[in-house]
């Protein structure tokens, strides 16, 4: 049955899950007239991170005078939220207008023979993205890779620069089950002498990248390296780099980890201004200090009633949300906690409730969405992890679990997947 709507054509397609290579998103772009070849681009893959440091390049390009955009992914709330040019989501009916050539693109290629299926979610709104940047005249578009690399519907772009922010276990399904096979399907973005920017990574994946970029000719920028970031005793930090001093910084974005993803972003900011796309100081600093990227490490108050959004979607996330909030002295804290099924929700727990005496309580509570792992089930796992420590509940509607956390008034934390984030952020702005 035809769709009518453009937008609903994109919903629809979620349906069909997702499904790795390069070959639709290819025969899509060449239907619409090759849309990633009008701009440049900077194409940044990370397990944790690479959203962050998409945001943050992109705040640096647009105060550097560029006509940039960004795409990433997921969305919180909206679908727009995913495509942002010149600082701003993209209107509706824009979204609209494009994500009806895509689907015009679509019945073409299948009415010809050339596509055997629909194209999945991911492949159409990439698709759009494109075409979105084209037609506002974009110059150059930061790219948040979606899932892995190698097969991922961004890496159709030729880049000017690239990064892989951390590598560390999450999607083992589709990325494989060691540090050495994930890292192996993010280098996947590393182009024949293109400069890949890379944060901290683990001996066995740093390893692999290095293989990688010596066999296509890439350099290898260690942004550890070329990047110090020194904290001041006031909590803002200097940050110096072999062309740039800046002192005195206070970065927006909360977090020991969001200094290594602030690493990374000036590491790019130094190799695209290398490439000639110049980020002056004076656009940096505004970056750092003055970029929005929602649901990290977010804080709210509410009625008196601290409240702190974290997207922590894997071990590795809860690791740094929980290292956050001990060296942040939070206590007896309420943690609302919903996640997707297909997560290492033991690792996740284990990491969150290391630091001693952060929690009062623990609510268990089911993620929007068909892949959501529902409360029952992840309150039964978090009583294991939990061992008695603390008390764990169940409360399956999020919005009634935020209510009455807030009720009790203590502090409140919400963490797990990005589809629980959204709708309560929504709700507390």
């Amino acid at each position: 049955m035809a769709i009518d709507d453009p937008i609903e054509f994109l919903f629809s397609l979620e349906r069909l899950g997702m499904k790795f290579g390069l070959e639709n998103i290819a025969l899509l772009c060449q239907a619409l007239g090759r849309p990633e070849q009008s701009f440049l681009s900077v194409l940044v893959a990370g397990t944790n991170g690479k959203g962050s440091v998409t945001a943050l390049l992109d705040a640096a390009l647009r105060a550097g005078g560029h006509r940039a955009a960004r795409y990433t992914s997921p969305h919180l709330v909206r679908l727009e939220e995913r495509f942002v040019i010149d600082g701003r989501e993209v209107t509706t009916d824009a979204l609209r207008a494009a994500a009806g050539r895509v689907r015009d693109a679509v019945n073409r290629l299948r009415l010809e023979g050339r596509l055997d299926a629909p194209p999945t979610f991911f492949e159409c709104t990439t698709a759009a993205a494109f075409d979105l940047f084209r037609d506002a005249g974009v110059e150059i578009a930061v790219l948040e890779v979606g899932l892995g690399g190698r097969l991922d519907a961004t890496n159709v772009v030729t880049p000017v620069a690239t990064a892989i922010t951390s590598i560390d276990f999450d999607h083992q399904a589709q990325l494989g089950t060691s540090l050495e096979s994930i890292a192996r399907e993010k280098a996947g973005i590393i182009k024949p002498g293109v400069p890949v920017v890379c944060g901290r990574l683990p001996e066995a994946a740093a390893r692999v990248i290095a293989e990688v970029c010596a066999e296509r000719g890439a350099p290898l920028i260690s942004a550890d390296e070329r990047v110090q970031i020194t904290l001041r005793p006031d909590g803002s930090v200097d940050v110096r780099t072999r062309t740039r001093e800046l002192t005195g910084v206070r970065l927006r974005l909360r977090g020991a980890h969001q200094r290594e993803n602030a690493r990374v972003a000036v590491a790019l900011a130094d190799e695209v201004s290398r490439l000639g796309i110049l980020v002056p100081d004076r656009a940096l600093r505004a970056a750092l200090t003055e970029v929005e990227w929602p649901g990290r490490l977010e804080h709210f108050v509410v009625g008196g009633t601290e409240v702190l959004l974290d997207a922590a979607h894997n071990p590795a996330g809860a690791t740094a949300l929980a290292a956050y909030l001990a060296d942040e002295g939070w206590r007896g804290a309420t943690l609302i906690f919903g996640v997707m099924g297909d997560k290492d929700v033991r690792g996740m727990l284990a990491a969150l409730l290391r630091p001693p005496d952060v929690w009062a309580r623990l609510v268990c509570t089911t993620a929007p969405g068909p892949r959501a792992l529902a409360a029952d089930a992840l309150a039964a796992v978090a009583t294991e992890v939990a061992a008695g420590r603390i008390p764990v509940d169940a409360a399956p509607d999020p919005v009634a679990a935020l209510e009455d956390a807030r009720r009790r008034g203590t502090r409140i934390v919400v963490a797990g997947s990005i589809f629980l984030i959204g709708p309560l952020r929504d709700i507390l702005r």
